[in-house]
């Protein structure tokens, strides 16, 4: 008795000495995780102050953490153009908390539906969400859809619904929901006269905050970054996206570059004067900032084991 009662005392010893980590490994993959970190933050602080440094710098010495003179001119220029870069800001910001929404509506219940073992169509419809991720319609097909077919161009529509389902996370979905959720906790509700919604809505998606939390940032991302779908599809510059908006300035600004000798000297004179490079920069700035300080409010959602102890033994 008292040798199988010193054996357990010394078994949490010994793991404990087995999962240890040796000082000159911890110290290894400390150095490791802080060059993986500089390359995710040193490029970001490099664009800002490329974003705040004169023509004239950028001109002399090039590209550099300490630039010869500091400038606002790039976001003069910008502040300049707020009435048409506002617009577009918010049309951006409308897309993307609409489209995410009904991105995690769609995308949850599709998963949710699949999972079910009980679910008769489940074969076929797991099928049809599978087709998408090997072949593609093709962009002459899915632009007939969306302007002769749904007739939903030149609207906000057209920005949120072709991105709104991935089969690739309703796959995750569906895996998540069946291997994570306990089977007995649905059980539970259905004999309590749960109906299917009620313990969708109730049971399933507080459980599954993680996963949406998950596939949402993930899915604002993908809708704030686009541009895509406003230069294929929008012909109103007010419903244009910020990226959209963006791109065309840039455009603007090279094309003035390269044809300055062309034009009239006025033109000439403002396309030699204009903070091309810093104002490249400015708009990477303006871009990257707020859905960078919307990340913060998704990663408290980023834990594990939110359902142990949901089922008594």
């Amino acid at each position: 008795m008292q040798k199988t009662k010193n054996k357990m005392m010394k078994e949490p010893e010994v793991l404990s000495r087995i999962n240890r980590v040796k000082p000159l490994t911890n110290f290894i993959f400390s150095v490791i995780f802080a060059i993986l970190a500089l390359t995710c933050i040193v490029p970001a602080i490099f664009i800002v102050i490329i974003s705040f440094s004169s023509m004239d710098s950028i001109n002399q010495i090039g590209y550099s953490f300490k630039p010869l003179s500091w400038s606002l001119d790039a976001y003069i220029y910008l502040w300049n153009n707020r009435s048409m870069i506002g617009t577009a800001f918010l049309v951006s910001v409308f897309v993307t908390v609409a489209g995410t929404v009904v991105s995690l509506f769609l995308t949850a219940a599709m998963g949710y539906s699949l999972s079910r073992s009980n679910y008769k169509l489940k074969g076929l419809y797991t099928i049809i969400v599978f087709i998408p991720m090997v072949f593609g319609g093709g962009l002459v097909a899915t632009y007939n859809v969306y302007t002769s077919v749904l007739h939903i161009s030149d609207s906000l529509l057209v920005l949120i619904l072709p991105l709104a389902v991935s089969s690739f996370n309703v796959i995750i979905c569906k895996t998540f929901f069946k291997t994570t959720i306990p089977q007995s906790i649905l059980e539970s509700a259905e004999i309590d006269g749960a109906s299917q919604m009620r313990t969708y809505f109730t049971i399933v998606l507080p459980i599954s905050k993680p996963l949406l939390a998950t596939i949402g940032i993930l899915q604002s991302f993908s809708y704030w970054n686009d541009w895509f779908l406003s230069l294929m599809y929008i012909n109103n510059p007010k419903l244009y996206s910020l990226q959209a908006v963006l791109m065309s300035v840039e455009k603007n600004i090279e094309f003035l570059a390269q044809n300055a000798n062309t034009m009239g000297a006025s033109v000439a004179a403002y396309a030699t004067s204009m903070p091309k490079e810093p104002m490249r920069m400015a708009m990477a700035v303006i871009i990257v900032v707020p859905i960078a300080c919307a990340y913060p409010f998704f990663q408290q959602y980023f834990v594990s084991g939110l359902t142990i102890g949901s089922v008594k033994e």
